[in-house]
């Protein structure tokens, strides 16, 4: 027998378990980045504001402004991703493999975005790609060691780390959903059979009487004036039963003469012998 509410549950592998936390380390350190990136977004800006100052390429519109706006709605949309991936990391505990699947699309998007960002830091890109090598706008090296020279000293160096901690953990997420034992985890799991209890009726079976279970028909009332069956109250048991009368005058029968003539009868009687 099927039965779904017997179902044995699902004993999560450690390798999703390890995987959520991973998206959640990765959530965590795309906060820390946009943190530090707000922090220093006043004096990114204003270096940058400095160095178009009166320049061919500031000409049209501020630079520094059109920068400004990039990295915060870019950060604003990796951070928010990155949630994405935490929530998706509860789910995945649960089993559920749509989650799943979104978490390899998004993490897939998300590692592309941070490697890239991260290989042009390390290739001193940075803002300083904003420069222009045309007219007499700065070139990009000098922009990148105006940055250097008027932000923190700790601030390259944290937000390679943080970048770093965060690729490899979520590229590491991605790989333990995608392992065997999360596979066994996320597929559909098989119903088990119940044997069913002595006793009781398989289920879609009508129970006949007579079988364990089956419920004794109820007595059925009996109309005035209907003679009782045997087995119903009011019936007389075999062993008491009086002799019954023979039909059309026999003894026992109300009313009835020795001769078999009822009275009242305009049948005339014996003839009395003659007189001598």
């Amino acid at each position: 027998m099927v039965d779904p509410h017997n179902t044995p549950a699902r004993t999560r592998p450690g390798v999703v378990t390890i995987s959520t936390y991973l998206l959640w380390l990765f959530a965590l350190t795309q906060l820390i980045g946009v943190i530090i990136t707000l922090s220093t977004l006043g004096t990114v800006s204003r270096v940058l504001d400095e160095a178009y100052r009166g320049t061919e390429a500031n000409g049209v519109q501020n630079l520094a402004d059109i920068t400004k706006v990039i990295t915060i709605v870019s950060a604003a949309i990796l951070l928010l991703l990155a949630v994405v991936l935490a929530v998706l990391g509860v789910f995945n505990n649960r089993g559920s493999n749509g989650a799943r699947i979104t978490t390899w699309i998004i993490g897939g998007i998300m590692v592309c975005c941070t490697g890239g960002g991260l290989a042009s830091g390390l290739a001193g890109g940075g803002f300083g790609g904003t420069g222009q090598t045309t007219g007499n706008g700065p070139s990009p090296e000098e922009i990148q060691r105006r940055l250097e020279e008027a932000l923190p000293g700790w601030v390259n160096p944290v937000s390679t780390l943080v970048g770093v901690i965060g690729l490899l953990s979520l590229l590491a997420a991605l790989i333990l959903l995608a392992l065997p034992k999360a596979n066994e985890f996320f597929r559909k799991p098989k119903q088990a059979w119940e044997p069913p209890v002595p006793g009781a009726a398989y289920p879609g079976h009508p129970q006949t009487s007579g079988e364990p279970g089956y419920p004794q028909t109820p007595g059925y009332p009996q109309a005035p004036g209907q003679p009782s069956a045997p087995g119903q109250p009011g019936y007389p048991a075999p062993g008491g039963q009086p002799p019954s009368a023979p039909y059309g005058g026999q003894s026992g029968q109300p009313g009835a003469t020795p001769g078999g003539e009822q009275p009242g009868s305009d049948r005339p009687g014996p003839t009395p012998p003659p007189m001598s």
